[in-house]
């Protein structure tokens, strides 16, 4: 494709400057969104063990319910009945601590069963809020910011990513024939970026304007939704809040769970519900108590990360929404479902979420890079002016760069590690106490230490946390015999390896650069 080389340069320049301006967040973003691909398994793993006894059967669960909300009555204001049951969700019966809790994330909650006497126990389920913290991260671009003021600013951080996408592409246009399957290892150190950068680049772009295009909707969701009330609907709802058909009042007249969950197979076959969510919604009367079934369909993108959503009658069983519930939404809704579950993963399985996770890490490594090629190409512009030595703005840039990437992997490893060999789940505060602290003191060393030496020993530290990570795994794989510790192991070695080489490559490449300096 034939393009003027001024404006190639003008797209190449506007690439390099918003790709610099934006890659150590967007780096961030990634590494996080990848490993939050599994933010349920890493939930579920970091979870310790209930002492309850097992759930009472579908049919038994009004006898529990009756049970248990005569010894705690507030809990008929917020309650889940979970139709199948996992270290998060380990009983039949569960309710928030805090019944008016509204929280997004893990929350405090209270379990209940029946032993063989059929005597009510329950039991206090405190949280671990570590993968959590890690899909904030993602979220939040890396920022220790409150929501309203991070997800904003990433939505600028998601613009700049779109600008340097549609730049990158048209700036490597000319070259596209002669350079896209030509990876030189071999020869000089900023040509085998240069490459690995192009290749993996051209052939991920599909999945970065599927991001680009989707964090910008996540971030700017709130103002997109009021212009689409105000121009489509004259309401006083918003259009995804529309209002729906009152549920029931009356708590005698409730249909059972295993009524329910008959009724919806007949209605929606095909969707696989998880958890039947009672909640009263303030109101005349007492309140409306509104039911919503979170579930899944295989054959059908989802709405959350993990799931999709129906909105039904307690009492009679009928669907009063089918809004968010897959296979059953309306053009509009499913359209907007649709860029949900591209940015989740939430479709296909296991084999899409690893995908993404390759991809997640695959675009981090993009961003690293992306900065190391604009560092090289200013080092070598400075050296040509006859500077022996980097100027103040190389340096800020290559210690940032060094720095933010290594303390955002090590420090990811590091809260895993600790939540995995602590004896009780970890809270929110104190997870990113650990990430920030290992952040930061990453960042001060690669200020700190010599030129020729941050890369190797940041990545060396990046390596040895992740071959922590992997122990602590291995250990609690062993004392457990769960699966996951063994995957979670295996990926920490695989990653601690990569680490390795690259420390002893930038190493290397440090040594050659000194000798030539001398």
């Amino acid at each position: 494709m034939k393009l003027r080389e001024d404006i190639v340069a003008v797209y190449r320049e506007v690439h390099s400057w918003v790709g610099i301006l934006a890659a150590l967040f967007l780096f961030v973003a990634f590494y996080a969104g990848a490993v939050s691909m599994f933010e349920q398994t890493l939930q579920n793993w970091l979870t310790p063990e209930s002492h309850l006894p097992a759930p009472v059967s579908l049919d038994r669960t009004p006898e529990l319910m009756e049970k248990a909300f005569a010894a705690f009555p507030d809990a008929r204001r917020n309650y889940t009945i979970v139709l199948a049951p996992d270290k998060t969700q380990p009983a039949r019966l569960i309710w928030p601590q805090n019944p008016t809790s509204h929280e997004h994330g893990p929350i405090p909650l209270v379990a209940a069963a029946l032993d063989t006497n059929g005597i009510l126990i329950t039991e206090k389920q405190p949280p671990s809020e570590t993968a959590h913290f890690i899909d904030v991260l993602h979220q939040r671009v890396g920022l220790p910011l409150p929501e309203d003021v991070a997800m904003p600013f990433m939505g600028v951080v998601a613009l700049a990513y779109a600008v340097a996408l549609v730049s990158g592409v048209i700036a490597f246009l000319p070259a596209l024939k002669r350079t896209l399957f030509a990876v030189r290892l071999e020869g000089g150190k900023r040509r085998a970026w240069l490459d690995l950068h192009n290749v993996f680049g051209f052939f991920s772009l599909p999945f970065h304007i599927v991001m680009a295009i989707t964090s910008v909707l996540f971030a700017f969701h709130e103002p997109i939704y009021a212009v689409q009330n105000m121009l489509f609907h004259n309401e006083t709802h918003p259009a995804h809040a529309r209002p729906h058909p009152a549920p029931a009042r009356d708590a005698v007249s409730l249909m059972t769970p295993a009524a329910l969950v008959a009724s919806l197979a007949q209605q929606a076959p095909g969707f696989e519900p998880d958890t039947l969510n009672y909640t009263i919604r303030p109101g005349p009367g007492g309140g409306t108590l509104t039911l919503r079934v979170a579930g899944h369909d295989p054959r059908f993108v989802m709405r959350g990360p993990n799931a999709g959503f129906a909105v039904m009658d307690p009492a009679s069983g009928r669907i009063l929404s089918t809004d968010y519930l897959p296979g059953h939404q309306s053009g509009g809704f499913a359209t907007i479902t649709s860029f949900f579950s591209l940015h989740f993963g939430s479709y296909g399985g296991y084999p899409v979420r690893w995908a993404y996770l390759v991809l997640g890490f695959g675009g981090a490594f993009l961003f690293y890079t992306g900065n190391q090629l604009w560092i090289m190409a200013r080092q070598r512009r400075e050296r040509a002016t006859g500077l022996v030595s980097e100027t103040r703005g190389s340096r800020i840039l290559s210690s940032l760069t060094i720095g933010c990437t290594t303390g955002c992997m090590t420090g990811i490893a590091a809260i895993i590690t600790f939540a995995a060999i602590a004896h009780a789940p970890m809270a929110y505060t104190p997870v990113a106490l650990i990430y920030y602290t290992t952040f930061l003191l990453c960042t001060l060393l690669a200020f700190i230490l010599p030129t020729q030496s941050k890369a190797q020993v940041l990545f060396c530290l990046a390596a040895l946390s992740h071959i922590a990570l992997a122990m602590a795994a291995l250990t609690r794989g062993l004392s457990l015999g769960d699966d996951t510790s063994f995957i979670v192991a295996a990926l920490a070695f695989i990653l601690a390896l990569l680490f390795f080489m690259v420390a002893k490559k930038r190493g290397y490449s440090a040594l050659i650069s000194l000798k030539k300096a001398l």
